[in-house]
């Protein structure tokens, strides 16, 4: 099979760039193009608007989209959408949901809901004059940013403050506009590097018109202008807590001796940060699947989390237990930048039905549900971890993956599912069954 570079490839209708792929890459083309094909959406329509969300496509990938129920959050129970291609995970976030059902539930507030973007530029003016010219370059740079940033205000949000910092580890003439966004219900990408590109041409001619710069000073060239992803003060806490004696019987026959192994478990993964990779992956085993479920960046909001989580210069974990004076709490603290309106949020016709699903919430209350989902998620995998072991509960969920690969049939997938019921899953024990069966 001869591989070929091809140019305008972008330019080929969707069953061409298909046929291309399939003739150059796959070994039996026309039924991996049928069969990839097959994805596509019913509704013409629909499909044209999930092409939309992407370049150079030729189907879908689909993913399984489940429900959590009974997660009762602030009093209010919800049932919440998760998208994700592991069944365990949904499966641990609902039993931890209905856990903590009978014991006050889920609690979260959001804390602050500030962004932040960034002008990155070098100058020739020295760091001792930034105090003397600042306060009117302030002024300048809200004025012509006001056309952009009009509409958020009328919304509560918009351009909030911004700072003017220089960071010669960097470079010694480098400098950074940092600037604070209040964004209301929209996640606000769009919105905060649209300001920031007017800042940076307003920087510009500020440096080339400004009476107050000497001729020395007016050299400036803007590096880059961009939101940043690591959002510190766009945080929400949630929390669940309960009297230790409510754990007596349903984690092992002694409650104190489960909140004492559990709150030893978290931290540990505070500590060490080989076991908070883990831990805090975990954590957003839950809270990817419902951003992803409503339409918003789970890239985004990973890569702001592990951030936050090593913001003391170690990377330690985001949730804390304390057990003291017979009581059991857990909490997280976590940054969360989300949207429901704008973007994928409306666009795609799931990402729209589980917003209403959810009450059709404000940023801040999805902030709180999927902090919640994310806490809910982590308990139950501490809680498997050091009681029955992560492996029992996680393989008996996977046995039915492990069937679809050894092409199991009907029937013998049900006796499987007995033969194992009280019984250690493994992909050759499982093999070795239907070898038997």
């Amino acid at each position: 099979m001869t591989q070929q570079i091809i140019n305008g490839f972008s330019r080929l209708s969707k069953d061409e760039k298909l046929d291309w792929v399939a003739q150059q890459f796959l070994a039996d083309p026309a039924e991996a193009a049928r069969e990839i094909a097959g994805f596509r959406h019913a509704d013409a329509e629909v499909q044209r608007v999930l092409d939309g969300f992407s370049e150079n496509t030729i189907s879908n990938f689909p993913m399984p989209f489940g429900i959590v129920p009974n997660l009762m959050l602030n009093g209010r129970v919800y049932a919440v959408p998760m998208v994700i291609e592991e069944s365990s995970v949904v499966a641990a976030a609902s039993g931890a949901a209905k856990f903590w059902l009978d014991r006050g539930g889920f609690h979260a507030e959001v804390v602050d809901t500030v962004k932040l973007g960034q002008v990155h530029f070098c100058w020739s003016g020295r760091p001792d004059r930034r105090a003397a010219l600042f306060p009117a370059l302030r002024e300048k740079l809200r004025a012509e940013a006001a056309a952009i940033t009009e509409n958020m205000e009328k919304r509560g949000g918009g351009l909030l403050d911004m700072e003017w910092l220089h960071l010669p580890d960097i470079a010694p003439d480098y400098y950074q506009l940092r600037a604070s966004f209040e964004t209301r219900d929209s996640m606000g990408a769009n919105f905060i590097n649209s300001v920031l590109e007017q800042m940076a041409a307003s920087l510009e001619d500020w440096a080339a018109h400004d009476p107050a710069l000497t001729s020395e000073e007016r050299n400036i060239e803007i590096v880059m202008s961009i939101l940043s992803n690591y959002t510190p003060d766009c945080l929400v806490r949630a929390w669940v807590s309960c009297p230790v004696s409510a754990f007596d019987g349903v984690c092992g026959d002694s409650g104190a001796d489960f909140a004492r192994r559990f709150q030893l478990a978290v931290r540990i993964a505070e500590e060490d940060p080989y076991r908070a990779a883990t831990h805090n992956k975990g954590i957003f085993n839950g809270i990817d699947a419902v951003v992803l479920a409503t339409g918003n960046d789970f890239r985004a909001i990973e890569a702001c989390g592990h951030a936050y989580a090593a913001r003391s210069g170690r990377y330690r974990s985001l949730s804390h237990c304390e057990v003291a004076d017979g009581q059991f709490h857990f909490q997280l603290h976590l940054p969360l930048a989300l949207g429901t309106v704008g973007g994928l949020t409306r666009l795609h016709p799931l990402a729209r039905r589980s917003l209403e699903l959810l009450g059709n919430p404000t940023a801040a209350e999805l902030m709180q549900i999927v902090a919640a989902t994310g806490l809910a998620q982590n308990f139950a995998a501490v809680r498997s971890l050091v009681t029955t072991g992560i492996q029992q509960g996680h393989m008996k969920m996977h046995l039915q993956n492990i069937l679809n690969h050894l092409s199991a049939t009907p029937g013998q997938s049900e006796e499987a599912h007995r033969y194992f019921a009280d019984k250690i899953v493994s992909f050759s024990a499982v093999r070795a069954f239907l070898g038997e069966a």
